[in-house]
């Protein structure tokens, strides 16, 4: 037995990529199996249906596989979108996000993996982007206007997942508008929703439900 229309959604909790996967299938209210992922012990089911073995996976009832965590997000609110989050997007702010931020984000929280072994530049780069964002969220309160959109919940995991690397440089930067908006949707219903706790998923277990 599977959920709703036999969709299976591999993820792993604490995965910014997955974590914005599962924020817009949650608003959209789309119901699927959720399979929680050891990373060092991936299932056989997912590199089945998706060899590149990264989380998230979206396995639809047609086996239809859905791989990257921004066509997840705009599959499910292209089916429903109750709060209208497709019309505050921002291919180009998401995809400095995706790109030169995360860059610097990894090079910043896991310097021994690369060859350079100072983080202090790659936060450096990483604040500027943080700068930006505090810029257009002032006045506004969200990035794509006054209210969460797209963009918001494309980025704010990785925004999660700098500040939490050293919380306390976090806090004494001069950020006024993007500290607030950052601990705004760690506390919200909805991130506190899809951040369940789940034992990682093995062939036979029954069945869970992701949280909508």
């Amino acid at each position: 037995m599977t959920s709703e229309k036999g969709r299976i959604f591999y993820s792993f909790r604490r995965c910014p990529y997955a974590m914005r996967a599962r924020l817009a299938l949650a608003i959209s209210g789309t119901h699927c199996e959720l399979r929680e992922v050891k990373l060092s012990d991936k299932p056989q089911a997912m590199l089945d249906a998706s060899p590149k073995g990264t989380v998230p996976v979206l396995v639809l009832a047609d086996d239809t596989v859905i791989e990257e965590s921004l066509a997840v997000m705009r599959w499910a609110l292209g089916r429903n979108d109750p709060e209208s989050w497709l019309a505050r997007d921002d291919t180009q702010l998401i995809a400095h996000n995706d790109g030169p931020f995360k860059h610097a984000l990894d090079h910043y929280k896991y310097p021994n993996r690369y060859d350079d072994c100072d983080p202090l530049p790659h936060r450096d780069e990483g604040l500027t982007f943080l700068r930006q964002l505090d810029g257009r969220i002032e006045g506004q309160g969200q990035l794509c206007g006054e209210r969460r959109g797209l963009a918001d919940m494309a980025i704010f995991p990785f925004i999660r997942q700098f500040a939490n690397h050293d919380r306390e440089w976090f806090d004494a930067q001069d950020l006024p508008h993007l500290q607030p908006w950052l601990a705004d949707h760690l506390e919200s219903p909805l991130f506190k929703t899809i951040m369940q706790r789940e034992k990682p998923w093995s062939p036979g277990d029954a069945p869970i439900e992701m949280a909508i």
